[in-house]
């Protein structure tokens, strides 16, 4: 399932961007292992903005960070307006919520059979 290249690992990837995001004041930032849960990712990554400026701060470090270890855009949906955006890197999914959207959509709960990462 990976759609990495040049020797990195998806939990290197996965590292990487919870670094990317905590410096950009991301709050709440969740990792879910989800291997052996759902063919759908590997990792999904969660985490909330401030403002619909913040989201899309969010998002352009989200691709440049995975860009840097070697993880491409697949498919994007929703806008920072939107309250709510998915980046699809294949092996790893990111969700980027307001604070409400996050709250209603509790994927950490839907996903609740994965594994929550600490770094």
């Amino acid at each position: 399932m990976a759609n990495i290249q040049n020797g990195s690992s998806e939990l290197e990837a996965v590292k990487a961007l919870h670094k990317a995001l905590d410096a950009k004041f991301a709050e709440n930032i969740v990792v879910l292992d989800l291997q052996g849960v759902t063919p759908i990712a590997d990792y999904f990554v969660i985490a909330t903005g401030g403002s619909a400026p913040q989201l899309a701060a969010l998002a352009e470090t989200t691709e440049e960070t995975m860009a840097k270890q070697a993880m491409h855009l697949i498919h994007r949906e929703g806008v920072q307006s939107s309250n709510w955006m998915l980046l699809d890197f294949g092996s790893v999914v990111v969700h980027l919520f307001d604070r409400t959207s996050r709250d209603f959509y509790n994927l950490e709960r839907t996903w609740g059979d994965g594994k929550i990462l600490a770094f």
